[in-house]
């Protein structure tokens, strides 16, 4: 990767380096304020916030915010664990209704609390996450958390619509990428700028960049699940299909695919394990029709894109840093 005059490109480590007594702070609040009165809760969010998970979100919002010169803000370390707490809240739920068992190499939270327990602490902790936004006494903050509540559980209501179907389509694939991932790594960056006070025209275009940086982050996962390593990606490989879900690889796969392959595919949608067709089969079916690498190139397309919009800022720390970011989403393993 070259940015020329900006010279190398920053590494993940360096990235972080950045922001780090921030995200020190976003980890004290999130352990702070994920004390409820029911001992249950408070296990569950601890235990969440133990597993690690890369923080990309709150990172994105802290430096968004020092984007514009503002320095450390308490208000986007506030917003940096509202969002890691969103996210939780959206973890617990879908470990529960994908019946996932593992996350991030350990059981998941309903293996070890049960469904019931873990839906309400998912709620929970959106609802802490809400209180800790209110403080802030900024509508436009509270605007841009409920649209994007909205837009995720109505993500996570037609995925489920979708489960066990092979009539999955590209623009459904994106959609369900847009709800699942872009329209919060974009709300992140939006909280950011506005912590910052920045003008809308710049909120508006960083929220563009990080969309678009989300819809890479997603497809990359979509394409992980079939090709990454089980103990790096942290729960097993070919769980998307196991669980009925056709994703984009997949799609384009089956574009080109004969009766009998598709077949192959309907036997795993049926039967929720790779017992009857195993799992190679799908691999083989992936680099036949180039659906892993028809992904990657499309994940590379919204990244080119992010880095056309961000290269449109000055040149900063932290603008360098938003540029490099792009590069972390593309070649991660996990």
């Amino acid at each position: 990767m070259s940015f020329g005059k900006l010279g190398r490109a920053l590494t993940a480590r360096e990235i972080f380096d950045l922001i780090q007594g921030d995200l020190e702070q976003v980890e004290q609040r999130i352990s702070a304020e994920s004390v409820a009165s029911v001992g249950a809760v408070t296990a569950i969010g601890r235990y969440l916030q133990s597993s690690g998970g890369k923080r990309l979100r709150p990172a994105l919002v802290l430096i968004s915010s020092r984007l514009f010169g503002t320095g450390s803000s308490p208000a986007a370390i506030k917003l940096g664990a509202v969002v890691e707490m969103v996210h939780a809240a959206t973890l617990v739920h879908d470990d529960v209704i994908d019946a996932a068992e593992t996350r991030r190499g350990r059981p998941s939270s309903n293996v070890k609390w049960g469904n019931h327990i873990c839906v309400l602490a998912g709620d929970w902790l959106y609802m802490q996450a809400f209180q800790i936004a209110l403080r802030e006494r900024n509508f436009q903050i509270l605007d841009l958390l409920i649209g994007l509540t909205q837009m995720m559980v109505e993500g996570e209501l037609i995925q489920l619509d979708r489960i066990g179907r092979i009539d999955v389509t590209e623009a459904d694939c994106m959609e369900l990428v847009d709800r699942k991932t872009a329209c919060l790594f974009s709300v992140c960056a939006r909280l950011g700028a506005t912590a910052a006070h920045a003008d809308p025209a710049a909120q508006e275009k960083l929220g563009e960049y990080a969309w678009n940086l989300g819809m890479a982050f997603q497809l990359v996962d979509d394409v992980l699940d079939f090709t990454a390593r089980e103990k790096t990606l942290g729960k097993p490989v070919g769980g998307d299909l196991r669980e009925g879900k056709v994703t984009l690889p997949l799609v384009y796969a089956l574009q080109d695919a004969t009766a009998d392959e598709r077949r192959l595919v309907e036997t795993i949608l049926r039967d929720r394990n790779y017992d009857a067709v195993p799992f190679t089969r799908i691999l083989a079916l992936l680099d036949k029709y180039r659906g892993i690498e028809r992904v990657k190139e499309r994940a590379r397309n919204f990244t080119d894109k992010a880095r056309q919009i961000i290269g449109e800022f000055p040149e900063s720390p932290y603008q360098r840093a938003l540029l490099a970011v792009t590069d972390l989403i593309t070649d991660r393993d996990h």
